[in-house]
C-alpha cells in the first residue's frame, strides 16, 4: 500500500474520445490532475497505439502505475467496448504498457468513484430539493453520452461502495402516443429498441428521424454535433421537437432507475450533459422524473444534481486507484 505521493496515469475511454491524464496520489486522495490530451479513438488502432502517442506528448517518461476506466463491462479474457472497436485483453494489458501497476474499471464505476469527491462547485442543481448529496444512501449515476451509461454508489459516511451496471440497455418503454409512434418506426431498424437508442449521443438522431417519419418531412442530412447544435439553437424545429423528447425520456429513465436502486439522489454526467444543462431544469425532465405513481411523493423529495466538473471521468479512475492502494 501506498502512503506517499505519487504519479499515475489516468485514462478514461469511451465510444468517441480517449482521455489521458497524469494524476497525483496520495493517502487515498486526489492531489492533483494534471490538463487532460484527448484522443479520438477513430485516429487510433488500440488502447496501446493510444497510450503511445500521449506518451509521445508528455514530454517526460510516463509513470508506471495506470488506472483505465473502459466504457464496457470488465469481464472476461478480452473486453470489446460497446461503441468503440478497440478490443482489450486484460491478461496482458500490464506487460504491454510496461506497468509495474494497473487497475482496469468500468468507466461508470469511475464516475461512481468521482462523485464522492464532488465539492457543490462541481454540481450544478436540476429539480427536487436544492440540498447536498446524501451522507448515507444510494446516489444513482446517469449519463448520456456515445451511450448510456449507468452505475449507483452506496455511501455510509466517509465509506463509499460502488456498482457499475448496464442499465442503458434496458427497454426504452413509452409514456404517451407519440413515444408509441417513435418505438414503432425504431423497431424497423433495431430488433430491440434500448433506452441507449434514445437517450444518448447518437439518439437523439433517432428520435429526430422518427419524428420526421410520422410527419412525412424530409429529414436534414448532417452529423450527429450538427443536429444537436440545431436542436439547441433552436434553428431547426423539428430538431428542437426531438431534444424536447430526448428530455422527456431521459427523467423518464433517471426516475426508472432511481425507483430500481433505491435511490436518495440522482447525478447527471455524460458527453451529452455540458450541452443540456441550461436547458434540463426548463424542459420536461422534472416532471417525467416524478410522474411514478404512488410514488410521486417520494421523487419530488429526490436531489436530481448534473455534474459540471470539466473530467469527472480521469477524477473518477485516479480516485478509485488511490483508495485501492491505500493502507
Amino acid at each position: 500500500m501506498n502512503s506517499k505521493a505519487q504519479d499515475i496515469v489516468a485514462v478514461d475511454i469511451g465510444g468517441t474520445h480517449a482521455r489521458f491524464a497524469i494524476a497525483t496520489i496520495e493517502a487515498g486522495k486526489v492531489l492533483a490532475l494534471s490538463a487532460p490530451v484527448t484522443l479520438l479513438t477513430s485516429d487510433y488502432a488500440s488502447l496501446t497505439t493510444s497510450w503511445e502517442a500521449f506518451g509521445q506528448r508528455l514530454g517526460r517518461p510516463m509513470p508506471r502505475a495506470a488506472s483505465i476506466a473502459v466504457a464496457c463491462p470488465v469481464v472476461g479474457d478480452v473486453l470489446k467496448l460497446t461503441n468503440n472497436p478497440w478490443v482489450i485483453r486484460p491478461a496482458s494489458l500490464q506487460q504491454e504498457l510496461n506497468l509495474d501497476a494497473l487497475m482496469l474499471l468500468n468507466d461508470f464505476a469511475a464516475m461512481g468513484h468521482a462523485v464522492p469527491h464532488m465539492s457543490t462547485a462541481d454540481l450544478q442543481h436540476v429539480t427536487g430539493p436544492d440540498v447536498p448529496l446524501p451522507e448515507t444512501g444510494v446516489i444513482t449515476i446517469i449519463g448520456p453520452g456515445t451511450g448510456f451509461g449507468v452505475a449507483h454508489v452506496l455511501r455510509q459516511g466517509p465509506t463509499s461502495h460502488v456498482i457499475a451496471c448496464e442499465g442503458g440497455h434496458v427497454d426504452f418503454a413509452p409514456l404517451d402516443s407519440l413515444e408509441d409512434a417513435i418505438l414503432v418506426h425504431l423497431r424497423k431498424r433495431y430488433r430491440r429498441v434500448s433506452v441507449e437508442r434514445l437517450v444518448s449521443g447518437p439518439g437523439l438522431a433517432n428520435i429526430y428521424e422518427s419524428l420526421a417519419a410520422i410527419e412525412g418531412k424530409p429529414v436534414q442530412t448532417g452529423d450527429d454535433k450538427s443536429l444537436w447544435q440545431r436542436a439547441i439553437a433552436g434553428m431547426d424545429h423539428l430538431a428542437r421537437a426531438a431534444l424536447d423528447r430526448f428530455c422527456l425520456s431521459l427523467g423518464a429513465v433517471a426516475g426508472d432507475l432511481a425507483l430500481v436502486h433505491g435511490a436518495v439522489a440522482v447525478v447527471i454526467t455524460g458527453g451529452i450533459a455540458p450541452r443540456i444543462a441550461d436547458l434540463l431544469p426548463h424542459s420536461g425532465f422534472a416532471d417525467r422524473f416524478i410522474a411514478k405513481g404512488r410514488f410521486e411523493r417520494m421523487m419530488a423529495d429526490i436531489p436530481v444534481k448534473l455534474i459540471t466538473h470539466p473530467q469527472p471521468g480521469l477524477l473518477g479512475v485516479a480516485a478509485a486507484f488511490a483508495a485501492a492502494h491505500h493502507a
